[in-house]
């Protein structure tokens, strides 16, 4: 019910009050009372309650008395602390004054009267703003009064600097107390203020001092003239420069007198740059002013004219004789250099004419080579499809020829010649491989090979070769993809495999197969064969290099060549790695194709030698030796065979027989533009079959190839290999790859 944080007097209020309240409602319930016992009971309740609250009444009184006598004695102890300060003190509660000490009143005698306990803060700070012994405050007394005013919301701590009559000066500071209360000291400053002023004169003393003494210590000549253009100081140096006597050079002598006196005594040559009024106006204009002018005496002095900031300005003078030599000096030589340049840059001009006309020459010589290369290249191209041509009619008679021989006295004979010829075959592969790999990149168009189909045909091209010779030769299966060109790709290999087979003797092995590295795939070809000595394997890849102890006339030293070739075209690598009498190994390392294995290969039918063929085959060749042979052979294989030579007369023969044939062979290039395309189409046509056919070409593109995927004939490049060639006829007409003869109801489908 009494709150302990509210004053004493507040508390024995509110004692009374409850006490008066106590005694009243005794009263009452002694009125109301029924019988005596309760009345006395209710008179001894109520004296012993009225007793306690007398109690705490007087304890209450006794302790107010006690605060009262220190509160006294508390503020006699700050009104004495207050006059013994030092400054004027004063505190201002809610905005009016409190207490001060004399000191504070008698700052201002004018104003002491009105500086009384209550009287609010602006009132003070407008008497100390219309003092007539205030000079100057740095600071809006009335303004500052505002800021005051603002209570809590302005800053807690203000001070200005007041300067009285007598060159007096005082800091007036104002600081608001937690309770929101402010307190305002007056401190005097003037031994502060005159220490200041005194060491900012005598450093302003000190500075021209050292200013001059800078000013006499500058290599250049340095003056400065007022805004009248009056000197006002100087160096020694600045008149030795330019000549003047002392007497001239005085505080107070004027611009004009200076550059009079030199025009009169011609101390100057350049006498324009004398001229007061150029000074004025281009300092006025620019705010600085620059000259070059030669002295009488023979030095060369640059001026320098520079406007300050109270308007006016300096100058400065350097001695730049010797700048100014050396300058002409460098300007002399550079003309002296500039003309032996000039004669240096027509001599370099005659000889890069000269230049010219030979590098012109070499360029026309470049061309003639390079037309002389393209125009090779164009003839082995040509020549390619007539080279191979009698090859390939030679080997088709020579192995009529072998059959018919079989037995006799001549079959050894004929051994030889198709030893040769197949010598002869060789030799051309390898000069127009490396005429095609030197003449130009654009044919190798790498793409996914199935290394595991071009070893195993590779093993089945080279197997009776090797088993002729009584050589093992083994193959380990792989079906990894790797980036490559099949066609060169398949040349390498087979390169690889013929020198191991060749360089074996009878009873040594051949092994072929591939290594994982990363993603790198690793093909090898190992072999049980001479070996390489390590001087040998350093040359082996050059164009007609062979071992020292490869036999005479085994070969030509072209296949590993052709191999080194390939690798740099398609970014393969080659290595190898062999000893004498130990055999080799030879490494060529490609980028393997993730994600692919090669599908099933198609089964080739294995046709007995002796079995008759029995078909109808349609062949269509120009050159009539290539003709004959071909035809000899499909006819000792049992086969009914029409020879023809273009393809008019392959459709008059299919409209003769009045019947399909069951395959088609055909030359790709015919006579007079015809190709063995055109035939196929035409056959078809006029047959309404879809024939099954093989082109049979010296021209090894890629392109011939995707044709015959899309229109359904197979491309075997001369000269054909029979081991090759009948189980393709086989498989085409009676295997899993023949096409069945459906008619053909539209033609776009032949």
């Amino acid at each position: 019910m009494i709150d302990p944080n509210d004053t004493l007097e507040v508390q024995v209020a509110k004692q009374a009050k409850i006490i008066d309240a106590l005694v009243r409602r005794a009263n009452r319930q002694h009125e109301v009372g029924t019988t005596a016992y309760s009345a006395f009971q209710s008179a001894i309740a109520l004296q012993g309650q009225i007793w306690a609250k007398t109690r705490d009444l007087e304890r209450t009184a006794s302790e107010l008395e006690s605060v009262r006598h220190e509160s006294e004695r508390s503020r006699k102890t700050l009104a004495d602390a207050i006059s013994a300060m030092e400054g004027g003190f004063a505190l201002f509660t809610d905005g009016r004054l409190e207490i001060c000490n004399d000191l504070f009143t008698s700052l201002l005698p004018d104003i002491s009267p009105d500086i009384v306990p209550g009287v609010g803060i602006e009132a003070y700070l407008c008497a100390l703003a219309g003092s007539t012994h205030l000079v100057a405050a740095d600071t809006d007394l009335r303004g500052l009064a505002t800021q005051l005013g603002q209570g809590g919301a302005g800053p807690s701590v203000l001070s200005c600097v007041t300067e009285l009559t007598g060159d007096r000066h005082f800091q007036i500071g104002f600081q608001r107390t937690s309770s929101d209360n402010l307190v305002v000291l007056q401190t005097e400053i003037t031994g502060i203020v005159r220490q200041n002023r005194s060491e900012k004169e005598s450093l302003i003393d000190m500075q021209a001092h050292y200013l001059q003494a800078a000013f006499e210590n500058m290599s250049s000549g340095i003056c400065t003239f007022s805004h009248d253009g009056e000197v006002i100081m100087h160096n020694s140096r600045f008149r030795e420069l330019l000549g003047v006597p002392y007497t001239l050079m005085q505080k107070g002598t004027e611009l004009g007198q200076i550059l009079g006196f030199m025009q009169l005594n011609g101390l100057v040559i350049d006498t324009p740059a004398l001229e007061i009024e150029l000074w004025r106006e281009r300092l006025g204009r620019q705010g600085r002013l620059r000259r070059r002018i030669r002295h009488a005496g023979g030095r060369v002095l640059d001026l320098h004219a520079h406007l300050l900031p109270d308007q006016g300005f300096l100058v400065d003078v350097k001695d730049v004789t010797l700048e100014s030599r050396a300058t002409e000096m460098l300007e002399k030589r550079v003309a002296e250099r500039t003309a032996e340049l000039t004669l240096a840059n027509e001599r370099l001009t005659e000889q890069h004419a000269v230049q010219t006309s030979v590098e012109e020459e070499l360029r026309l010589a470049k061309e003639r080579a390079e037309a002389a290369v393209s125009s090779k290249t164009r003839f082995l191209a040509a020549a390619s499809h007539d080279l191979l041509q009698p090859i390939n009619a030679a080997k088709l008679l020579i192995s009529t020829l072998q059959e018919t021989a079989e037995g006799t006295t001549l079959s050894r004979t004929v051994d030889r010649l198709q030893g040769s010829f197949q010598s002869i075959e060789q030799i051309l592969h390898a000069l127009l491989d490396i005429s095609r790999l030197d003449t130009t990149d654009a044919a190798l168009t790498p793409q996914d090979v199935c290394l595991g189909t071009l070893m195993q045909g590779i093993v089945e091209d080279q197997m009776p070769v090797a088993e002729k010779k009584g050589v093992q030769l083994d193959i380990v299966p792989s079906s990894v993809f790797v980036r490559s060109e099949p066609r060169y790709l398949m040349r390498s290999i087979q390169n690889l495999v013929v020198n191991a087979i060749q360089y074996t003797d009878a009873g040594g092995r051949v092994l072929m197969g591939c290594r994982r590295h990363g993603n790198r795939i690793v093909l090898q070809v190992w072999d049980t064969g001479l070996g390489i000595s390590k001087a040998d394997q350093a040359r082996i890849f050059e164009e007609f290099a062979r071992a020292k102890n490869v036999p005479f006339g085994s070969g030509m030293g072209l296949g590993l060549s052709i191999v080194e070739r390939t690798c740099r075209h398609l970014g393969h690598e080659i290595r190898v790695r062999s000893a004498p009498g130990r055999g080799s190994v030879f490494c060529l390392d490609m980028e393997m194709v993730p994600g692919r294995r090669r599908g099933a290969d198609p089964d080739l039918p294995k046709t007995p030698e002796d079995a008759d063929m029995d078909l109808l085959v349609l062949v269509v060749e120009n050159d009539p030796d290539v003709l004959f042979a071909t035809t000899q052979k499909l006819e000792n294989w049992g086969a009914s065979v029409f020879p023809t030579s273009s393809t008019e007369e392959a459709r008059r023969v299919v409209e003769e027989i009045g019947m399909p044939p069951d395959i088609i062979l055909a030359d790709y290039q015919l006579d007079d533009g015809d190709t063995g395309i055109h035939t196929i189409r035409a056959v078809r046509e006029a047959s309404g079959v879809k024939v099954p056919a093989i082109i049979i070409t010296a021209d090894r593109s890629a392109d011939l190839v995707r044709t015959g995927a899309h229109q359904g004939f197979t491309v075997l490049t001369k000269p054909v290999q029979l081991s090759r060639l009948r189980p393709l006829i086989d498989w085409k007409t009676r295997g899993p790859g023949a096409t069945p003869l459906i008619r053909i109801t539209d033609k776009s489908s032949a």
